[in-house]
């Protein structure tokens, strides 16, 4: 991108955003929705308590790691239409979208579409595939309007979540049923987003039991080939699913909530793929003190996706969890856990390539300990912990974490860690085979195929300047063992190629985000990623991918987003983010900037229009494996919605 358009798109951002102040200066307070208001304070940002960090509920001012916040409110003024949209809202990601259905998000680098270092929950249950490691984003949705947060943690999480949290933790969390009663409809869209639909009822059922039923749907069009022609993977998903919770007496909670889902992704522009599945988990809380709960949950996953060419993936998955926390004396405070899941994942192979055996078994067996020690009057916190994991595939595995947060003054907290967390192979590493004719392996995983692990160094400064602005930054340095490799076989055809772990180095960068109250009626969030690595074979590894299989990322990121209430029932609301080119050069840098103007009636009618892309007619912002690159195009659609 040039100099001019940059200069240009930068001032698009500031004057929606000014001339949004001025009109709302020239006007009384009176002409403001309440909501509204609070959805534009700090204050809801400044009193979250997360829990990804420690798994204990922890002010985010207090929190020594580099966590980011998404607020539902985030959520609904940016027109983001589905979780991965809502992702980007996140400064610690990179979030690129591949094609109509598909997405490639990671935190600290190593991106790419089968991305495989995160670790990502919904409302506690662990959305996975043994397949790769990764996340099918195609098939992880939820009522948007329903979410209570997104923390998004980046760096190591492994002491606590375990496996594949090497670069980050990404936990959507829903709203208590409490929160959830009465009606909200909506329906909406547009050229691109053709049909966009959602409807959820809550209410009491007595005095501690509460309730809600959802639906949503949509509809996406095809993205665009580089030649201009439409790619022909268009997107379409239903879902629907409850959450009850229930009280029994003051310090006893049971949540129960399910999901069933279908859709019909098309990532590769040829015949669509059939996917659906459901889930269903049961969560029992009880308080014995602020210092003191334990808690145990269990769910239940079944997911089903038919390719229509005979290859087909079942993965029926029982995970139960618990945790007990409390505290010993007046220093400490002490969590420990322990888990067990069990996964059936079986595969339909086809002739020319496969996983062997087809079916398999996998367990998870997983213990954790923690201890917080706060010293010198409560202006230093020490939490070191580990987890212990053992899996099918490499046995035992160890992931430590010591952190340190020192609040030198009110309102400040500065923060180190050194972590080491794992990826477990998948069965892409381990069972895969690939044929070049019967009999005839081109592409094998291996059996000595081991985990991938990390070394993170990490520190930061997290700061409350006043009411009305809040920062952090982080640094950090990750060391890298073992990453995946592809091995030549002996001479003269270089076949098998086979899975190794050949590749090592290093990914360090720096993270910056920001919030501000610039005044009672415009809120601005945002931040700035920098992103520098270095990886290469190991010595006696031959890869063929000369270590750049799982290094496809932008070296700088920024994003900002604007809300602003108008008189009159008004909002004006603008999301614009910058990305640096890719190494691959077919993805240039790009602005991107999202626009989102809505009307709010007396009643609670809401009528909004939003415009994506609005930069560009058209932008590629990653490369697949297969097929060509896609491009993302300008888009507008409409939403009316109703909340009772």
């Amino acid at each position: 991108m040039t100099g001019g358009r940059l200069v240009t798109s930068w001032w698009v951002l500031i004057c929606v955003s000014c001339s949004a102040t001025a009109v709302a200066q020239s006007e009384t307070d009176s002409v403001l929705s309440p909501v509204e208001l609070k959805g534009l304070s700090l204050e809801e940002l400044v009193e979250v308590r997360v829990t990804s960090v420690s798994k204990r509920p922890e002010p985010l001012a207090e929190t020594a790691s580099a966590i980011q916040v998404i607020l539902g409110e985030d959520i609904r003024r940016s027109g983001a239409t589905c979780l991965a949209e809502a992702l980007r809202l996140a400064p610690n990601l990179q979030v690129a979208q591949v094609n109509a259905s598909q997405w490639a998000i990671s935190a600290r680098g190593l991106n790419n579409v089968l991305a495989n270092k995160l670790i990502v929950q919904i409302d506690g249950r662990t959305v996975y595939t043994p397949l790769y490691a990764g996340v099918f984003w195609d098939v992880q949705n939820v009522l948007l309007e329903d979410v209570d947060r997104i923390e998004v943690v980046s760096g190591p999480g492994g002491a606590l979540w375990g496996a594949n949290a090497v670069n980050g933790i990404v936990n959507i969390i829903t709203k208590d049923a409490r929160e959830t009663h009465g009606a909200f409809a909506q329906i909406g869209g547009g050229p691109e987003l053709h049909r966009l639909g959602g409807a959820r009822w809550g209410g009491a059922l007595g005095t501690d039991a509460h309730v809600r039923v959802y639906g949503l749907g949509f509809e996406r069009d095809d993205t665009q080939a580089l030649d201009g022609s439409e790619a022909m993977d268009g997107w379409g998903v239903r879902q629907g699913g409850f959450r009850g919770d229930f009280g029994a007496g003051e310090t006893t909670t049971l949540t129960v909530q399910g999901d069933y889902y279908d859709g019909e992704p098309n990532p590769d522009g040829g015949t669509a793929v059939d996917v659906r599945g459901g889930n269903g988990m049961l969560r029992v809380e009880r308080a014995f003190s602020a210092r003191s709960d334990v808690w145990m949950g269990v769910y239940y996953d079944r997911t089903h996706r038919d390719f229509n060419n005979g290859f087909l993936e079942d993965v029926t998955t029982i995970d139960f969890d618990s945790q007990h926390r409390f505290g010993l004396g007046d220093r400490h405070e002490v969590i420990y856990g322990a888990g067990f899941r069990w996964m059936n994942h079986d595969i339909a192979n086809l002739d020319l390539f496969g996983f062997f055996p087809g079916e398999e078994i996998l367990r998870l067996y997983s213990v954790f300990v923690q201890d917080a020690v706060s010293l010198a009057g409560g202006s230093v916190r020490v939490t070191a912990g580990t987890k212990f994991e053992h899996n099918e595939f490499t046995g035992a595995e160890w992931q430590p974490s010591v952190r340190v947060g020192v609040t030198p003054r009110r309102g400040h907290l500065v923060w180190t860690s050194v972590s080491r967390a794992v990826r477990t192979p998948s069965r892409i590493d381990r069972d895969f085979i690939a044929f070049a004719a019967p009999d005839l392996p081109l592409i094998r995983g291996s059996k000595d195929f081991d985990s991938e692990d990390v070394l993170a160094y990490e520190a930061g400064w997290r700061v409350q300047a006043n009411d009305h602005v809040t920062g952090s930054v982080s640094l950090f340095h990750n060391e890298y063992d073992g990453l995946r490799s592809a091995e030549p076989g002996p001479p003269p055809l270089g076949i098998p190629i086979t899975f190794g772990n050949g590749v090592e180095g290093w990914v360090r960068g720096l993270e910056v985000a920001g919030a501000c109250e610039v005044m009672h009626a415009w809120r601005i969030r945002g931040g700035y990623t920098l992103l520098r690595k270095e990886l290469r074979t190991k010595p006696g590894s031959e890869d063929l991918n000369d270590a750049t299989a799982e290094s496809n990322d932008p070296e700088h990121q920024v994003l900002v987003q604007s809300m602003a209430n108008l008189p009159l029932g008004l909002s004006l609301d603008a999301v614009m983010r910058w990305v640096d080119a890719l190494p691959d050069p077919s993805v240039p840098s790009y602005f991107g900037l999202d626009a989102r103007v809505a009307w709010t009636s007396a009643s609670g009618i809401e009528v909004a229009a939003v415009g994506q892309n609005l930069l560009e007619t058209a932008h590629a912002e990653f490369v697949p494996s297969s097929p060509a690159p896609r491009e993302i195009e300008r888009t507008f659609y409409f939403t009316v919605t109703a909340r009772r």
